[in-house]
């Protein structure tokens, strides 16, 4: 264990003291981590561009998170009608409000097309 030194300034300002190797060591952490953040925002920005992630504002999370219908909400997010939707996607409107409601689960296939259309990734429709 390295011992730190604690001085006062005669300011009143607490400083501390300790070897260059701690110093180094410490150094060194902090540019890895700088590294890993770094390295986890052009990942994050590579993948908004390619349309791998969606930026979403605070009130649609929140609505999500709420247990609100996902479909429903990124559609609204999105300003679409079911009927744009459906034209889009060729799958009937009730069949899309019937997803919405909850009344049926819709399959991956059926949420993949919605999921395109919404420019979103698909897991965010799947609960």
């Amino acid at each position: 264990m390295n011992k730190v030194q604690f001085i006062k300034t005669e300011g009143g300002e607490e400083l501390a003291v300790l070897p260059r190797a701690e110093y180094e060591r410490l150094q060194a952490i902090a540019a890895s981590e700088d590294a890993g953040t770094a390295r986890i925002v052009r990942k994050t920005k590579a993948a908004i561009a390619t349309g791998r992630e969606v930026l979403l504002p605070k009130t649609i999370v929140d609505r999500l998170a709420a247990g609100q219908s996902p479909v429903r909400v990124l559609r609204e997010w999105r300003n679409m009608t079911q009927t744009e939707i459906s034209f889009r996607t060729n799958i009937s409107q009730s069949h899309l409000s019937d997803i919405e409601s909850g009344r049926r689960a819709g399959t991956s296939a059926t949420l993949r097309k919605v999921a395109d259309v919404l420019k979103v990734p698909l897991d965010l429709l799947v609960r």
